[in-house]
């Protein structure tokens, strides 16, 4: 398999915020007080060859065509990035992390530091980005610690010697699905991912994650991953799951079917997507996103790539709904904008209305017709759930924030 982003650029703002990583060896809901935390900086991006949204619908193209993008470092709204350990002692890399991908890699920043834990593979690894990004090293396995209580034995990490420029950031943590693996180290089929391994060492006894983001703009932005549950605290409503949909090319990612309504106005029929926080903004098909742009009178702002709204077509902005399994997910008006504290960010203007909803570039039944992007997300807590094929969603307090 060969992997495609474009690395062109990175520059990023300083942290907003942080978020915590909790761990978990439950695959049931966790309370509060048994967590473990590590922080997470939050990076707010721009200032590239193209904006946010041209980024995302880059990347949601590469995924119909069957790739699968491994690094979320370039012209991307909002990364996550953590402190990751690697060898005995560990040395610590600021790695990003992405659901959307799944290869672990290092040393574009900070060099490898060969420890006693260190086994060279003789595999050699390769990624390339689209246009003119690429990495490319060799494959050690080692020790790999996210904190004092998980610790990952035998990794395979990919140790860069050429890669794009990656700004700051020293590689990826990649939690996706372990297919999206395949291709990238010359003399395996696929890896074993992070997540693959903490469940079969039985630092976990279910391979799930929980996700857990919230408004930057809001009061308390602060997050949290989850490794083998989900935190309870956290949601208002039991999570409702939903098994991985079956139509290609989503069905290698975290797809889903889904299907939104404007208001009491379909405008997507449901169809297969994928939930994704490497993307950014909420993207939908090009006839959903006509649609959407006729009920709202948006205009398409170029400065933004984003559709701008008045003050008054604000008011009157209805919600929309994504139909998801037996549940409707409501995005609120607000939900729908861009934080307005946060515009300079996007190339905006201080007072502008920004519309989160963007277009993918291609028209519904190209199997994978949307991608519930950041966004999303920071509305709704997610849970990836690899033991049983399954994607589960609940609501949180932030649901129905004003904060934007």
């Amino acid at each position: 398999m060969v992997s495609s982003r474009s690395l062109s650029t990175l520059l990023a703002l300083p942290a907003l915020t942080f978020l915590s990583l909790s761990a978990s060896a439950l695959p049931h809901p966790r309370t509060a007080s048994s967590k473990t935390a590590l922080k997470l900086a939050v990076r707010i991006n721009s200032y590239g060859i193209k904006t946010i949204a041209a980024v995302d619908r880059a990347r949601i193209q590469i995924l119909q065509a069957g790739g699968s993008p491994s690094v979320n470092a370039t012209n991307v709204g909002t990364t996550y990035t953590a402190e990751i350990g690697v060898g005995s002692p560990a040395t610590y890399y600021t790695l990003l992390l992405d659901t959307g991908s799944s290869n672990t890699w290092i040393g574009a920043n900070e060099p490898y530091k060969r420890t006693t834990t260190s086994q060279d593979t003789g595999g050699a690894f390769y990624v390339s980005y689209g246009d003119d990004g690429y990495v490319s090293g060799k494959e050690y396995r080692d020790t790999i610690t996210l904190n004092s209580d998980l610790v990952i034995y035998n990794q395979s990490i990919g140790v860069a010697s050429r890669h794009s420029e990656m700004y700051g950031l020293d590689g990826l943590l990649g939690l996706g699905p372990v297919d999206l693996t395949e291709g990238t180290i010359n003399n395996t089929y696929e890896v074993a991912t992070v997540m693959d391994n903490l469940y079969t060492q039985k630092e976990l006894s279910s391979e799930v994650l929980g996700v857990f983001f919230a408004p930057p703009s809001s009061d308390d932005s602060s997050g949290e991953l989850t490794f083998g549950g989900y935190d309870a605290s956290k949601i208002t409503r039991d999570i409702s799951y939903v098994p991985i949909t079956s139509t290609s090319p989503a069905n290698r990612y975290w797809g889903i079917d889904q299907s939104i309504m404007y208001g009491n106005t379909p405008i997507l029929n449901e169809t297969a997507g994928i939930v994704d926080t490497g993307t950014t903004f909420i993207l939908i098909a090009t006839d959903a996103f006509h649609k959407y742009r006729s009920a709202t009178g948006g205009t398409l702002d170029e400065d933004t790539g984003l559709l701008k709204i008045s003050p008054d077509q604000y008011k009157r902005l209805s919600s929309l709904f994504f139909n998801i399994g037996v549940h409707s997910y409501e995005l609120t008006p607000n939900a729908q904008i861009w934080p307005r504290s946060l515009n300079a960010a996007i190339d905006g203007t201080t007072d502008g209305i920004y519309l989160v909803v963007a277009d993918t570039g291609s028209p519904s039944g190209s199997g994978l017709d949307f991608t519930n992007g950041y966004c999303f997300l920071e509305r709704f807590y997610s849970v990836y759930d690899t033991t049983n094929s399954r994607v589960g969603f609940a609501p949180t307090e932030h649901t129905y924030a004003v904060a934007n």
